[in-house]
């Protein structure tokens, strides 16, 4: 026996009992004639005290020899402590050592393994094993693991089976670019990494399954960010012989019993918005409502003064940051080189004060008098002391700059609040978006969303009006779940093909099996999938997924610590039957 109790049980309860603990060595403090330890292991850290009064000489010198991270094993009596510790469960005792066994020396770690480290991110990442025993690092994991219990709760006790999906298939345009296998057996051919499992979940629904759901690993090539990583975990969820409603029904039940049971935090319906109101008034699909900040469109109002930025533009447009008139110059011309770095893109940016003295004031007071700044005041409905932000251009470009633009201030202001929550479903998304160059239509979710019943009639004579029946889970200006009603009728599922360009052999090749599969009685079907790396991390306030995957990548997609991707031996390429043909 290794141990009869973990690290972070033992109380005042077990004094002078005999106990036996193993773990690591967090910190040594040596006076000479007594030597504190800190022992770690998952479960906390209990201190071990050497006593040369009441401890061999062997025992003490033993004692000395350890290193911290060492693997030991102590058996000694539970004492009470003379200077307790009242920020661990473990505090108000000690364990006076009677043996020790070192199962296992370590070299000095390459940073500290505290909850406040010296050590960076790429070399915590080089050396995760050691990251995952600080306790920010395992707090997380084991946060995701209660997310993960719960949610296999909820979905169980709703009638929901968990069914395992291949991870081998093959490639179908999804949008992202796939994670391509190659096959031994089937040389020239290849399998896939699945981006999601959209028609493995559909084909279930065909084989009578009903309501099923997996928590899954999907993987896709695409460029990185702090919450995103090349393979990524979804709740997947389908259920057949439903409408929107229910789908969403359901999973916004999910969220609330999340919330509730994580946050503390309960809500009522949460609250709808279509895709348009949204880009309109916060300009993108997934606005954070948990500030204001809305969009003002102001053409009306600032056209035909002579000031070309404006008379020229598709739309000005700007946003009231309230309180903040009292900015300087610096801290304005910080925001206008924000705006115009390549990633936001903006040429610059117009400000108007209306300062806590009544005073109204602008950057382009040579074009605008009074009069008309108190009118852009007005459609603002702006206050003694608030600050409007505008930007021109574009319609598309210049929605998405101040959109980044509203994020940022609410980053800056303190506006985005981890421990605040402001659920929201989007919904009438567009069903199919014209991209120019190509000259053809793309899917804005996937090639078997539905149209709504109602605009099914726009396929024939006007595509690009025609809404998806699809929805969005948003959550504090991330989405963390979407999905949609399936097309269950071959007929409708073709003549969507068609409008996507796909010629009847590809959409043969690519999706012959669905297609099949339809004939034979399809249900009406429907669900949603979450991202659960995007919403454990967000439920535990932050965005930064890295630290709630065991074993995360870098934002170039390799994982340091095994030193992967890497190349393989060229027995392995022969085997394959694959030549390299590497760009210089």
């Amino acid at each position: 026996m290794f141990r009869s109790h973990n690290n972070g049980e033992l109380s005042l309860k077990n004094l002078n009992e005999e106990v036996t603990l193993s773990g690591w060595v967090q910190t040594i403090r040596d006076k000479g004639f007594m030597i504190w330890i800190d022992l770690r292991d998952r479960y906390g850290i209990t201190q071990l005290v050497f006593d040369q009064e009441r401890s061999t000489a062997e025992l003490m010198e033993n004692a000395k020899k350890l290193g911290r991270e060492f693997v030991i094993q102590v058996t000694g009596k539970v004492i009470e402590r003379v200077s307790k510790n009242p920020n661990i469960p473990t505090g108000e005792i000690e364990i006076l050592v009677e043996k020790l066994k070192v199962l296992n020396e370590s070299q000095l770690p390459p940073f500290t393994i505290e909850d406040e480290t010296d050590g960076g991110e790429e070399l915590r990442m080089k050396y995760r094993y050691l990251d995952i025993r600080r306790n920010p690092v395992k707090d997380k994991l084991i946060f995701r693991h209660k997310m993960a219990q719960k949610v296999r709760n909820y979905l169980s006790d709703n009638g929901f089976i968990e069914v395992e999906t291949p991870v081998l298939i093959k490639s179908t345009p999804e949008g992202a670019r796939d994670f391509v296998v190659p096959s031994r057996m089937n040389p020239g051919q290849f399998y896939a990494l699945p981006q999601s499992p959209q028609t493995f979940k559909q084909l279930l629904m065909v084989g009578g399954m009903d309501k099923y759901f997996q928590i899954v690993k999907c993987f896709r090539d695409e460029d990185l960010r702090a919450d995103r990583q090349p393979e990524f975990t979804q709740i997947d969820c389908e259920m057949a012989f439903v409408e929107q409603e229910d789908v969403m029904n359901v999973f916004e039940g999910m969220t609330k019993t999340l919330l509730k049971d994580i946050t503390g935090q309960e809500f009522g319906d949460f609250p709808r918005m279509t895709f348009a109101d949204a880009m309109k008034k916060y300009g993108n699909d997934k606005p954070d409502i948990r500030f204001g900040m809305e969009f003002v469109e102001l053409n009306e109002l600032v056209k035909g003064k002579d000031f070309k930025i404006f008379d020229e533009a598709e739309l000005v447009v700007g946003i009231k940051v309230e309180g903040c008139a009292e900015y300087t110059r610096k801290q304005i011309d910080e925001l206008v080189d924000w705006v115009k770095r390549p990633q936001i893109g903006a040429s610059g940016m117009v400000w108007v004060k209306f300062q806590n003295d009544g005073v109204k004031t602008s950057s382009v007071n040579k074009f605008y008098n009074e009069e008309d700044l108190a009118k852009i005041i007005e459609k603002f409905g702006a206050k003694e002391g608030d600050l409007i932000l505008i930007l021109s251009g574009n319609e598309n470009k210049v929605r998405t700059q101040l959109s980044a633009l509203r994020m940022e201030l609410g980053n800056r202001l303190g506006l985005r609040k981890g421990n605040e929550f402001a659920p929201l479903w989007v919904v009438d998304f567009p069903l199919l978006e014209f991209d120019d160059e190509s000259g053809r239509y793309h899917a804005m979710h996937h090639p078997f969303t539905s149209p709504k019943p109602e605009d099914i009639h726009l396929l024939e004579t006007d595509p690009g009006k025609a809404r998806a029946n699809a929805y969005d889970m948003v959550l504090n200006g991330n989405e963390i779940g979407g999905g949609s009603i399936r097309i269950f009728d071959k007929d409708l599922q073709s003549k969507m093909f068609d409008l996507l360009g796909f010629t009847k052999e590809e959409a043969e090749a690519q999706f012959g099996f669905l297609m099949n599969a339809f004939k034979y009685g399809a249900p009406p079907h429907g669900g949603l999938a979450f991202g659960f790396d995007r919403l454990v991390a967000i439920l535990d306030g932050n965005e930064v997924i890295r630290d709630y995957i065991a074993f995360p990548k870098n934002n170039s997609g390799r994982d340091v610590m095994i030193d992967a991707p890497a190349s393989i031996a060229e027995e392995q390429l022969d085997e394959l039957e694959l030549k390299l043909n590497l760009k210089s």
